[in-house]
């Protein structure tokens, strides 16, 4: 059986890191972290998210502060607010909480936000330096697997690693971090024949939602195995990307859903806005 990765356990010594480095700053140099989320309307999840995200933000010492704007605020008033917290010098970190209404593009919400000040590691610049191989600040949820790789001794160097999922936030910067490492990596998508290149697979990360798509006996005996995923199957029970239990008795290591992940994504956000403090305090 697969060993389980506690990414609840890796994600509290994560911030326990960071609250440590957030006190050395401020004694040192009078900085004190600041991040700003901006969560527009009433969407329920993002309403979840945005509080585990601010409370992880004051345990590790942060200031911190939400801005909420009604679902019917304009484009254009969304980038004032984004452009007032840029010039903000409190402000280190900014997180605009997706998905946005239908009338906000996106896309131009997250290029208004400075690259220095980028807490999810989605603006074109800092994808674009992933991709040269220079620094950049790392989307979250990416950077947050390769510490668990990094926690159960796994060195992607020479092995195959194997990417299920193409997008902008999860999938093409994790391909990208797991090359940094020296991997051959793979990106696997709809119009691929994912069970032939899983079983080739020495790592396995999923982030499709659709639930238990990877099925256990594609996993390749002794394969890590990462699942984004978290999806409500027909039961209402909530499942990854991967079929779990049977992917268990190949693997050497799994994550759990839910406590694998997604820990990890909110712990990586804020280490992100600490590295942005000791950059520029500003």
């Amino acid at each position: 059986m697969a060993h389980l990765i506690d990414g609840k356990a890796v994600a509290a010594r994560v911030r326990a890191e960071v609250k440590a480095e957030v006190e050395r700053l401020k004694a040192e140099r009078g900085i004190v972290p600041g991040l700003a989320v901006v969560r527009v309307g009433e969407d329920p999840a993002s309403k979840v998210y945005v509080t585990g995200k601010k409370k992880a933000a004051e345990e590790v010492g942060f200031n911190s502060w939400e801005h909420h704007p009604d679902e019917r605020i304009t484009q254009d008033e969304l980038l004032a607010l984004v452009h007032k917290l840029n010039e903000d010098p409190a402000v280190h970190g900014i997180l605009v909480q997706l998905p946005l209404p239908k009338h906000i593009d996106a896309d131009v919400i997250i290029s208004a936000v400075k690259p220095e000040k980028d807490a999810d590691g989605f603006h074109p610049m800092n994808a674009g330096n992933l991709l040269l191989g220079r620094p950049a600040t790392r989307a979250c949820t990416p950077y947050g697997i390769m510490r668990l790789l990094e926690e159960i001794g796994c060195n992607p160097a020479g092995k195959r690693a194997v990417v299920v999922g193409r997008s902008n936030i999860v999938g093409k910067p994790m391909a990208l971090m797991l090359l940094q490492k020296n991997a051959t990596v793979t990106i696997a998508h709809s119009k691929s024949d994912v069970r032939r290149e899983v079983e080739d697979a020495d790592i396995v990360v999923v982030a499709v939602g659709v639930a238990e798509l990877v099925k256990g006996e594609w996993i390749k005996p002794g394969a890590v195995v990462i699942d984004v995923g978290m999806n409500r199957n027909a039961d209402g029970k909530l499942v990854g990307d991967v079929e779990f239990a049977k992917a268990s008795e190949r693997a050497s290591y799994i994550t759990p859903v839910p406590g694998g992940v997604g820990p990890m994504t909110i712990a990586m956000l804020i280490r992100n806005t600490l590295e942005a403090a000791a950059r520029g305090g500003k």
